[in-house]
This record gives C-alpha cells, structure tokens and sequence, in this order.
C-alpha cells in the first residue's frame, strides 16, 4: 500500500517525512508496547501507536522503522518531531482510534505483520 494512500484513508497529516509518501508498504504492527515492537523481524513495516514520545522515534530507529501513524489525535511534542525528521521519518498523526485505523488500513489490503 502507498503511504500517500494512507493518508487519504486515514484522513492523517503529515508532520514530517513527506518525501517517503511514494513509498509502499506491505505489513503494518499496532502497539503502544515498544518492547513488542523490538520483537519485530522484518523490514518496511508500518507502526501504528498512541505512543507520542520519544521513545517511539529511538525504538523504531533501532528496529529500522520508517513509517509511523500516531491515533487517538495523539500530538507529538517539537523535540519528537525534530528527532523523527533527523531520522528521516514519516510521521502521520490519524484522529481515528487504534482499532479503526488498523480496520480501515486492513480492509485497504494493508497485511497484518502476523
């Protein structure tokens, strides 16, 4: 799936990392638990969290995430922002909850990593 295309359907805005919005994705992980998240094995996943701190950029920067989808309308703060642009990632803030963010990317045709 093309993450500009998830924009759209997540009715989301791009706080930074607008360059990678022709890239596809295949798999998608939601958690708000970074150690779940450091469990994961594979590569061009989308993170999908309520986590709007710093320790989502350092965890998804260790575990090679470049995409991340913040729900619930969580606002991340300037430092979170400055640290993902330096890792040049792309983070979308979705004011739809967890479950239907996923649902929607789902039925989409985006594959849950498991």
């Amino acid at each position: 799936m093309i993450l500009r295309d998830i924009l759209k359907i997540l009715n989301g805005n791009v706080l930074c990392g607008k360059n990678r919005l022709e890239e596809e994705v295949f798999v998608a992980f939601a958690s708000d638990l970074m150690s779940d998240v450091l469990t994961l094995h594979t590569g061009n996943i989308l993170l999908i969290t309520g986590l709007s701190n710093i320790q989502t950029i350092r965890t998804a920067e260790i575990a090679d995430i470049n995409h991340i989808i913040l729900v619930r309308n969580k606002k991340a703060n300037p430092e979170f922002v400055e640290l993902a642009s330096e890792n040049d990632q792309l983070i979308i803030e979705t004011p739809y909850s967890m479950f239907r963010t996923c649902g929607l990317l789902y039925l989409g045709g985006l594959n849950a990593i498991y």
